[in-house]
């Protein structure tokens, strides 16, 4: 993200200091040696700040980067690059005792409410173990104050000697919570805290989450895959796909109207309770790429509804050019493949066979469609090479003939709104349609 971006989303918001700030934050794994393969991407150049106080909702589809990047921003995971400015104090640098006495400040609230309690220790050795970890005032004040943290979150003292299989879903929440309380933190990480439970928990839950916020002061970073749930807690709400933000503003905003078409999408499949709404839902086709082998332009480009066609292919009909993306895509997977020796030897003695379905992959896409004679020359070209042990060679050549800017180059982070929202999009530049016409254009085909 651009200086001017950050200081964009800075503006918008006058009245405090951010306590979380995150700058061009990296986590990759498996970058650790010449014979380990391309890193995952889970984290992949990421920007935003939470204010003191203020809820910021993280949502996406599985695999994302969500987690990974909550875990990262309180030190579970060490970050690849970037920093995490806490208070205005980088947080990523710090190790040994200087971090031991830092996360006191932050904590962390599991999905998991069945997996993440010890079901061999009482519950009161469960919420008192950060206190002696931290060798917190005396055994007794640490007895007394699990005793208040129970009392806090709705459970009753005598709860100290119970083990967690005694207890509801919900109430292993509750212990949960009181476990992050335990050392007074200012920011926790919720990841998911109520996606395993039933909705009428959840009401509980969330209910009892925003009064302990501002009973103690707290600022959340909330992770969820709900989008309704998002919207009942969250101030603002971040959207990522693929290790990167796509879009983030504040939450009305953003539900009444999406920039994004990723956000949109998302936005799309939300339940309503009059199915004889016009929903115009967006279905994407396929599934994310792999974090190790990520698009070299915009993350979201293999299946955006809104991409940008290189002129020469404009005016082509939607199902043909969805017909030509997947079949990129299917060159692309090809690409991803370590050859062994075996596999270069029969390359080189013309006798490689591993890749021979591509043709069949090819018929199932074009079989009963009449492509003109130029995609079919480029597709054919491309089906050759693959069947040579040469996919690279193959998707390079689709991406000359039908790749476009979202192909080649990443976006920036555009201002969309007066109230600071910033949006992930190609089609945010003036030289553009907009997200919201291009998509009406295209269901009207």
């Amino acid at each position: 993200m651009s200086q001017q971006s950050i200081q964009s989303t800075a503006d918008a918001d006058q009245h405090s200091q951010p306590l979380v700030e995150v700058t061009d934050l990296k986590k990759h794994y498996g970058d650790g040696g010449r014979f380990s393969g391309p890193p995952v991407k889970a984290v992949d150049g990421v920007n935003f700040e939470i204010q003191e106080g203020e809820t910021l909702g993280l949502v996406g589809e599985s695999g994302s980067g969500k987690t990974t990047l909550g875990r990262t921003l309180i030190q579970l995971e060490t970050a690849t690059e970037g920093t995490v400015s806490f208070d205005g104090r980088d947080i990523t640098k710090l190790t040994g005792s200087d971090l031991k006495q830092w996360r006191k400040n932050a904590q962390i609230v599991f999905q998991d409410p069945d997996s993440s309690l010890n079901d061999r220790m009482t519950i009161g050795e469960i919420v008192r173990e950060p206190l002696d970890a931290h060798d917190w005032n005396s055994p007794a004040e640490r007895r007394d104050r699990v005793k208040e943290l129970l009392s806090s979150v709705g459970l009753q003292a005598d709860h100290y000697y119970r083990y967690p299989h005694q207890f509801s879903g919900g109430q292993r929440q509750r212990i949960g919570i009181a476990r992050a309380l335990a050392l007074e933190p200012e920011f926790m990480v919720l990841d998911e805290p109520v996606s395993a439970l039933d909705a009428s928990v959840q009401a509980k839950i969330l209910n009892l989450l925003e009064d302990l916020q501002d009973e103690f002061g707290l600022t959340y970073l909330f992770i969820a895959h709900d989008l309704s749930v998002v919207r009942h807690i969250c101030d603002r709400v971040a959207v990522m796909y693929l290790g990167k933000i796509m879009e983030i503003g504040e939450t009305e905003e953003l539900y009444a109207d999406a920039k994004n078409p990723y956000t949109r999408s998302l936005l799309s499949a939300i339940p309503r309770p009059d199915p004889t709404i016009d929903r115009n839902r967006i279905t994407l086709p396929g599934a994310p790429p792999s974090p190790r082998n990520p698009p070299a332009g915009c993350q979201f480009s293999t299946r955006c509804p809104a991409k940008i066609r290189p002129e020469a292919y404009a005016d082509i009909d939607d199902d043909t050019w969805s017909r030509i993306e997947q079949f990129r895509e299917v060159v692309r997977e090809r690409t991803r493949d370590q050859m062994g020796v075996r596999d270069r030897v029969k390359r080189r003695l013309g006798t490689f066979s591993k890749y021979d379905d591509i043709e069949e992959a090819a018929d199932d896409l074009f079989a009963d469609v009449d492509l003109p004679a130029g995609i079919t020359d480029t597709v054919d070209t491309a089906i050759e090479a693959v069947k040579d042990g040469r996919p690279t060679e193959a998707h390079d050549a689709l991406t000359r003939e039908f790749g476009g800017v979202c192909d080649t180059e990443r976006p920036d982070m555009h201002q969309v709104s007066d109230a600071g929202r910033l949006s992930y999009c190609h089609r945010h530049d003036s030289e553009y349609d907009s997200v919201a016409d291009t998509l009406a254009d295209r269901s009207h085909e």
